[in-house]
């Protein structure tokens, strides 16, 4: 069974930014899985919102990650 696909607006709320970070995202690189639909369709999984943020945790401002 497929796990639901977020749009942009349901994955800027789910991690608390706003869409244009998202978008801005995609262009640069460097945030979240995107999945890409009939070619213009942008969706996320819950799955891929998580690993970013998990790959985010830091226990200090210097960039130490969790043991």
């Amino acid at each position: 069974m497929l796990e639901p696909l977020l749009t942009t607006d349901q994955a800027a709320a789910c991690l608390g930014t706003t869409k244009r970070t998202l978008e801005a995202w995609r262009y640069e690189g460097g945030g979240p899985v995107f999945v890409k639909l009939g070619g213009r369709l942008v969706r996320y999984r819950p799955r891929d919102l998580e690993a970013f943020v998990e790959a985010g945790e830091q226990v200090n401002t210097g960039g130490g990650r969790p043991v």
